[in-house]
């Protein structure tokens, strides 16, 4: 679909004053580490993340997301005149009711207000963006206020245990590695038709998506109690998620008849480095575009994307008017790309 009338009328985000770096995170599992003889700095180094922000473990989702919609709202957006909310995180604070009721709560939306959650491992925020975009583009609504909050402290403070006290091996921890590289934060879009927003705001183009669910038990995460359990086959899921990536991107090209040098910015899921060097040169795009987050918040789940893409808008204002590729992909897996000023 190609949107015509779709814009980002302002992004915010938070995130949680406790950092938590590779090197910590080694030192809590140095009884492990001492077992196998493992060499300390292995994590950065394979990973390229160097820290991730991490809340506190009671701190539900709604409340990072609330934080996040706040500073949102903090922009002049008036919270009477939001017509759709939408929850897009992995975490949420329980299986009913929805997790977006909490939010509008929180941050005093109005009666006329449309909430639901939408969940789909970390690629939720951007299907709702497609979602809340095509209501926009058909008249349906004016404005839409996108949320997600992932806190992923419970999961690491749940892997350090598991590993530290199992009778694991070299072979056996490979699961539970992905589980590390995993932080914490919110982020707010409100997207809106064009015609209430001055024409320096990002609109959103077109987007292709692809999905293959012959993979779908190569993340896996539940809950166990008050306790979360994830396992990855991280080697398979890379190679897995890069062939639906370049499924994905040829769509992506045709529909939106952009040559592959095309875009000027470039954001992907923020996995870690390997992966951002796998999609770079799968999809032959030129590393030097891409703005990453990973290396200071870790993989962040729904959040990683948009934070990302917030991030480079702060960091240099002329990103708002890039023409910029977003490229999506979620265990499962499915992956959506979506230009913005096409």
């Amino acid at each position: 679909m190609n949107f015509s009338r779709v814009a980002i009328e302002g992004m915010a985000y938070s995130l949680p004053s406790d950092i938590f770096t590779s090197t910590e995170i080694e030192e809590k599992l140095s009884p492990l580490y001492s077992r196998l003889n493992l060499s300390s700095g292995r994590l950065e180094l394979m990973t390229g993340i160097n820290e991730r922000r991490l809340w506190p473990s009671n701190f539900r989702p709604s409340q990072a997301s609330a934080e996040a919609g706040m500073n949102l709202l903090k922009t002049g957006i008036d919270p009477q005149q939001v017509d759709l909310l939408i929850h897009c995180a992995v975490c949420r604070d329980r299986l009913e009711p929805a997790t977006a009721s909490y939010v509008h709560r929180l941050m005093g939306l109005g009666g006329n207000t449309q909430i639901l959650d939408i969940s789909n491992a970390c690629l939720g925020f951007l299907n709702a963006v497609i979602l809340a975009g095509s209501m926009i583009e058909t008249g349906q609504i004016r404005r839409a206020i996108l949320v997600a909050g992932e806190n992923g402290a419970p999961l690491v403070e749940k892997t350090i245990q598991l590993l530290n006290e199992g009778q694991h091996d070299r072979k056996s921890i490979k699961p539970f590695f992905a589980n590390l590289t995993i932080g914490a934060g919110a982020v707010a879009w409100s997207m809106v038709d064009r015609d209430l927003v001055s024409d320096e705001r990002p609109v959103l183009g077109s987007w292709a998506s692809e999905t293959d669910t012959s993979h779908n038990e190569l993340c896996e995460g539940d809950t166990s109690g008050d306790d979360l359990v994830m396992q990855t086959d991280s080697e398979e899921l890379l190679h897995a998620g890069i062939s639906v990536a370049e499924k994905a991107w040829r769509k992506f090209l045709k529909v939106h008849k952009w040559e592959s040098d095309a875009p000027e910015l470039i954001i992907t899921h923020q996995v870690g480095k390997a992966h951002t060097r796998a999609v770079m040169d799968a999809l032959s795009i030129n590393p030097s575009i891409n703005f990453s987050s990973f290396e200071n918040l870790g993989n962040c789940g729904s959040v990683s994307l948009p934070i990302t893409y917030t991030l480079a808008c702060e960091e240099d204002p002329a990103n708002l008017k890039s023409k910029t590729a977003l490229l999506g992909i979620g265990s499962g897996l499915s992956s959506l790309m979506l230009s913005i000023n096409p």
